[in-house]
């Protein structure tokens, strides 16, 4: 079994940043693709950013070039980066690991942007 548990979020203002983590732990095989999905209330779950078991990153239109996606050496940690927070980013973050027989969710970590 995996467990997956999101920290970093928090209260911002905009413009500002912050850096979400992910950490998979527990019966880990491989290495998971690891990706970030965000929700507000009433909205489905939308997807935002994928680092590859390889390294590959793919980052959503809506972020481009403000949200990063990386992980550490361990590969059991993936990270997003936020810059230039707008009110709009505001949100319910959640991690995704994906393996070959399944994938675990973390509970999430909420952002807000206010000022």
């Amino acid at each position: 079994q995996v467990q997956v548990v999101e920290s970093g979020g928090g209260l911002v203002q905009p413009g500002g940043s912050l850096r979400l983590s992910c950490t998979a732990s527990g019966s880990i095989f491989s290495t998971p693709a690891m990706s970030w999905y965000r929700q507000t209330p009433g909205n489905r779950r939308v997807w935002v950013a994928t680092i590859s078991s390889g390294g590959t990153t793919s980052v959503a239109a809506s972020v481009r070039g403000r949200f990063t996606i990386s992980r550490d050496m361990a590969k059991t940690t993936a990270y997003l980066q936020m810059t230039s927070l707008k009110s709009e980013d505001t949100a319910v973050y959640s991690c995704k690991c994906q393996f070959a027989a399944g994938e675990s969710w973390g509970q999430g970590t909420q952002v807000t942007v206010t000022s």
